[in-house]
């Protein structure tokens, strides 16, 4: 095998084209990249890795060395490698050696490699090709004798979309969901986390406390439920409003009666979709048959041709002694008693969440975080919410935590102890430190598929996974973002690939996310932090802005409060790689930003635009302060 080219740039593509020197396959592909490489030598490299004779070449791609199972494993995107046979192999990697540490991209082989250069050839402003969704071999046909076209397993969000895709496009489709009760014993109906035990119940329970915060610090400042008497008690000046206690029964019940009416709207959408729904839960047999077993012990198998896996994940239990005292959001919205003096253990977007409307309705909230909130956010914005919630009076206990939990002596309270040797009573233990794919009891062992040691969760690449036949959507797909909007997307571009003829990925990247902490907090892109890391401190320029909304201005009890703005930057070719937005209204805000990073917008498009005003959203529209200038980026009146 030999190894050619030169050193290249950050900037240079390196292709690596491997096959037996008497294929005419791999010596064209060869061809035409070498031609290209010298043509454009600033941006393109070739590495190839020739071998003597068609055994050699086997004895490194499949049964020895295994290159492409290594490939497959190097980076989500690249399975369809570990079913490429031919010559030649055709891959992108950072480096000369190629070897799997270095791959970024798998291209496949002399087809896809010309396919490759074409696009890289062309004039356009984009050297890639235009992504098409290729999917391995999965050996449906008409006729194929199986109880369903598709079997989707979980009734979540990604599950339910897919099936009522698929349905509609006229294939045979059955949801089997069955709900394990949480290890508290919470239970709940069809249509998932985000219906039953996430997005809906928090947002639900976020208004709350924005209702009780307004009611008490912006409410009497409008004159709103301000009487004659204390108009003349207050002299004139209004003041905040104690407000009355909260109700969590009243808050507790509403919610869950809402949430009822969606499950039930779920199963007549199945019905008038042709969808059977079955209340079973499964277990792989084999790579087309399904194990079921019902509420009473029954069991039976159906079988499939096509399985869509979408079960979602759990919370992450505690692992400390007394870790089973504790709740997690699997329980927290439908508590059957008042939370009361509440410690949420982690410092994730859920944790901040339940932390933050617990302390709107008035309860006592202390957060124990190991090291730093919202990991995986941008970290200026993390930090400005944690100022936010301590304001708010949210304690935070940092740097520690929880070893152990037990009952207290004092009736029904629970005693937590602190790696830094500290302890305290609470009511509510809140376990939110991450969750886990819901696969253990899948059977997966039987179909050949692994999942991620260490979140449980199944690689793929186009939602298919290492067995052709078995796909997967949602949050139990490795590496794919824990978003409810993300899962439905993906499970209908995923059935009309499987039953509509489409070619068409999901597209995973530039997806809007919005965490509902008191200070809402709405982003797209890049973070500072991994745009500095991905481009350099030369390459990249951050324009910021802090803003008093103007519905807070009138409040003097909202005087330390403060919303924030940025835009990050390419300093090179003006494209804007991230937008980050802190607070009222967060979501409504950044959900059209999204739209203009989906088509690439350059700031001068964000500055160009006419903001509405007075809105917060238009604060985007007037960033000039960037942080290299170090001017105040405070903004001024209209």
């Amino acid at each position: 095998m030999t190894n050619a080219g030169a050193a290249a740039s950050a900037a240079t593509k390196i292709i690596h084209v491997a096959g037996y020197k008497s294929c005419g396959f791999y010596r064209r592909a060869a061809s035409v990249v070498a031609s290209l490489s010298l043509l454009f030598p600033n941006k393109l490299q070739i590495v190839e890795h020739e071998f003597a004779s068609r055994d050699e070449y086997r004895e490194w791609l499949i049964h020895g060395t295994n290159f492409r199972n290594a490939v497959a494993n190097a980076k989500r995107g690249n399975l369809r490698a570990s079913n490429h046979a031919s010559s030649p192999f055709c891959w992108l990697a950072d480096g000369k050696s190629g070897g799997s540490e270095e791959v970024t991209e798998f291209i496949g082989g002399c087809d896809d490699t010309l396919d490759w250069c074409r696009a890289f050839a062309s004039p356009s402003s984009s050297t890639a090709p235009k992504e098409e969704a290729r999917m391995v071999p999965d050996g449906h046909a008409p006729g194929h004798g199986y109880d369903y076209d598709l079997l989707v397993l979980g009734g979540g969000s990604g599950g339910l979309a897919a099936s009522k895709e698929a349905a509609s496009l006229g294939a045979k489709v059955a949801v089997l969901d069955f709900v394990k009760p949480s290890p508290a014993g919470s239970k709940w109906g069809l249509g998932g986390t985000c219906v039953n035990v996430g997005c809906i119940p928090k947002k639900l329970m976020h208004n709350a406390a924005l209702l009780s915060e307004g009611a008490k610090v912006d409410a009497p400042h409008y004159g709103i439920g301000v009487t004659k008497k204390q108009e003349e008690d207050w002299m004139g000046m209004s003041q905040d409003d104690e407000g009355g206690e909260h109700s969590w029964e009243m808050l507790k019940t509403n919610v869950q009666n809402h949430i009822r009416g969606l499950n039930f709207k779920y199963r007549v959408d199945l019905r008038e979709n042709e969808v059977t729904y079955l209340n079973q839960l499964g277990s792989f047999v084999d790579a087309h048959t399904i194990e079921t077993v019902d509420k009473k012990g029954k069991k039976g198998t159906v079988t499939f041709s096509r399985c869509l896996v979408a079960v979602g994940g759990r919370p992450t239990p505690l692992d400390c002694p007394g870790g089973e005292l504790a709740v997690s959001s699997d329980d927290v919205f439908s508590l059957d008693r008042d939370p009361g003096r509440v410690l949420c253990a982690g410092a994730s977007y859920i944790s901040l969440e339940c932390a933050g409307f617990l302390r709107g309705i008035g309860r006592d909230v202390t957060v124990a975080v190991r090291s730093i909130l919202l990991r995986g956010f941008d970290r200026e914005c993390a930090d400005l919410i944690g100022e936010h919630m301590r304001a708010e009076g949210v304690k935070f206990k940092e740097g520690v935590t929880i070893k152990k939990l037990e009952k207290s002596g004092s009736g029904d309270r629970i005693r937590a102890t602190f790696s830094n040797g500290d302890s305290d009573e609470f009511d509510t233990v809140l376990a939110a430190i991450g969750r886990t794919g819901d696969t253990a009891k899948l059977g997966l062992d039987n179909v050949n598929i692994a999942v991620n040691p260490k979140n449980a969760k199944i690689a793929a690449e186009f939602e298919q996974t290492s067995t052709p036949n078995i796909y997967v959507v949602g949050d139990v797909m490795d590496g794919c973002p824990e978003l409810t909007p993300v899962a439905i997307h993906a499970g209908r571009h995923l059935a009309r690939r499987l039953f509509g003829g489409s070619t068409s990925p999901m597209d995973y990247r530039n997806v809007c996310t919005t965490v509902f902490t008191p200070l809402e907090y709405g982003t797209v892109g890049y973070s500072e932090d991994d745009a500095l890391e991905e481009f350099g401190k030369d390459g990249v320029e951050v324009y910021h802005k802090s803003f008093v909304p103007l519905e807070w201005s009138i409040s003097p009890s909202r005087g330390a409060h403060r919303g924030f703005c940025k835009a990050v930057v390419d300093r090179h070719t003006n494209k804007v790689l991230g937008l980050h937005y802190l607070g009222p209204n967060a979501g409504e805000v950044m959900q059209g930003f999204g739209t203009a990073m989906k088509l690439g917008c350059t700031f001068d498009d964000v500055v160009e635009t006419v903001g509405i005003h007075p809105t917060t959203a238009e604060e985007f529209t007037t960033l000039s302060v960037t942080k290299s200038s170090g001017m105040d980026a405070a903004a001024g009146g209209c």
